[in-house]
């Protein structure tokens, strides 16, 4: 077996494609899209005939026969709270994901799409770490009101994929070690993983942890409740005023980190206070994680698109070195993720779990 892994990663305007063998990867593209037609709420059967169609395209433009693919492995959608791991594509996911039961994205095609290619090929279908992996301890999961629950929303995705990859090159096993890894781009995260499992992590998309390139973190109540009531907001709008103007973008007015560094670097205060107080709002909740792992750790990773920045990741090391060795393992690299996930299975490292 080659171990030739098809990856497919539906984003809103984009399908992004990419082919593994044995790790090594053949190509590595993202397509990008316009129109109502490759939205699948509008149009569920044309959207997923027009990807299908892109998808065929792109892997013929590249000479890959579909006959040589060992695997394919999908995005993962919105689906109910699962553990981290590899899932086998089965009628219960296809069920809930093409009704959006649990929530409308556009990564709900990336099952749906490797299924398809799957049946019609005779290979496995997948899909690994969806955004809803849900590992958390009993004591994260308290929020201070028995009305609210503490939700496992992160970068599970390239959270673990960079765990796995610390630990392969390490000769070290996932599942027997405790690492911190920090994911800071357009949102921040930043998860305790224990002996292969996220027991507590910052909710990156309802309001806690870290402020980040557009999103706000966690932000104080009375604070907050006062500015809804002055701008008369309600809460759908509140909701997106936070999520898409705050962090960086609300401060500075763009979230384009390398304009930002640029700007901390020639001189511009506000800038530099503003992007380090990112830093040092990362470096918090690393210490966080710290403590729920009772100062056990192996690492510290940071990834992430603001990882390729020495500026930023030196402010987090400052503050956070004493605690473990910090490896810097910047960018998302989605696709590999995918791939080398499908990998373990194939190469029976890790057992495809059941959805």
């Amino acid at each position: 077996m080659n171990l030739r892994i098809l990856a497919i990663n539906p984003g809103s305007s984009t399908t992004k494609l990419a082919v593994y063998e044995r790790g090594t990867p053949l190509f590595d593209e993202t397509i990008e899209h316009n129109g109502s037609a490759i939205i699948y709420s509008v149009n569920p059967a044309g959207a997923l005939a027009f990807r299908m169609d892109t998808i065929l395209t792109v892997l013929a433009a590249h000479g890959i026969e579909m006959q040589s693919l060992d695997a394919v492995i999908g995005r993962g959608g919105m689906l109910r709270p699962v553990p981290g791991g590899v899932y086998a594509v089965n009628a219960r996911m296809l069920t809930d994901l093409s009704s959006s039961k649990f929530g409308e994205h556009a990564s709900n095609m990336g099952a749906m799409l490797a299924s398809s290619i799957g049946k019609t090929y005779g290979i496995p279908a997948y899909i690994a770490d969806p955004v809803v992996t849900d590992e958390l301890c009993n004591l994260a999961r308290l929020s201070g009101h028995p009305d609210i629950s503490r939700a496992s929303v992160f970068h599970a995705l390239n959270q673990k994929a960079k765990a796995h990859r610390y630990c392969f090159e390490r000769g070290l096993r996932y599942d027997e070690v405790n690492l911190i890894v920090a994911h800071i781009g357009g949102g921040a995260t930043v998860g305790a993983h224990e002996k292969g499992r996220v027991i507590d992590v910052n909710d990156g998309l309802g309001g806690d942890g870290p402020y980040s390139a557009q999103r706000c973190g966690g932000l104080p109540t009375n604070a907050t409740l006062r500015l809804m009531e002055q701008e008369q907001l309600s809460a759908a709008s509140l909701l997106r005023k936070l999520n898409t103007t705050g962090g960086l973008m609300g401060y500075l007015g763009t979230d384009d980190g390398k304009e930002i560094s640029r700007r901390a670097r020639s001189g511009d205060g506000k800038a530099r206070l503003v992007y380090e107080g990112m830093a040092y709002q990362t470096a918090k909740e690393i210490g966080a994680c710290a403590a729920a792992l009772k100062g056990d750790v192996q690492a510290i990773i940071l990834t992430g698109g603001f990882a390729h920045d020495l500026m930023f990741t030196d402010w987090i090391i400052e503050r956070t070195k004493f605690i473990a060795e910090i490896v810097i393992m910047p960018g998302e690299d989605e696709q590999r993720a995918l791939c080398e996930a499908a990998m373990r299975v194939l190469s029976g490292q890790e057992q495809a779990l059941e959805y």
